[in-house]
């Protein structure tokens, strides 16, 4: 049985094609999903730290509320049941420009 895998391992040439083949393999993992991940990431944070007080927001767990105060360690939220703390990476997404187009400022 040895000697079978002994056999298959002795080959003919050098493994510079093998080599070629890992780094494609490594460039495409890059631009295929660290790349793309590496600038969600940036657009997030900079979402995160352009929040204002007065934004409708969406949370990650889907409440849906308004910016009352923003803290170094959270952001507190205004919903129809109160006021709630939450930390900045919760917040999802922002509505004020797209579902209230009327408290938008108006872009030319």
């Amino acid at each position: 049985m040895i000697t079978i895998f002994l056999q298959a391992a002795a080959g003919e040439g050098t493994m510079m094609p093998t080599l070629v083949m890992m780094g494609l393999m490594f460039v495409g993992f890059y631009f295929l999903m660290i790349r793309p991940q590496m600038k969600k990431s940036k657009q997030e944070k900079n979402f995160q730290s352009e929040l204002k007080v007065g934004s409708r927001i969406v949370t990650t767990s889907g409440m849906h509320g308004r910016i009352a105060q923003i803290q170094e360690d959270g952001v507190v939220i205004e919903t129809l049941s109160g006021k709630l703390k939450f930390e900045k990476a919760a917040i999802s997404r922002e509505f004020t420009q797209q579902r209230f187009p009327d408290n938008a400022p108006e872009t030319k």
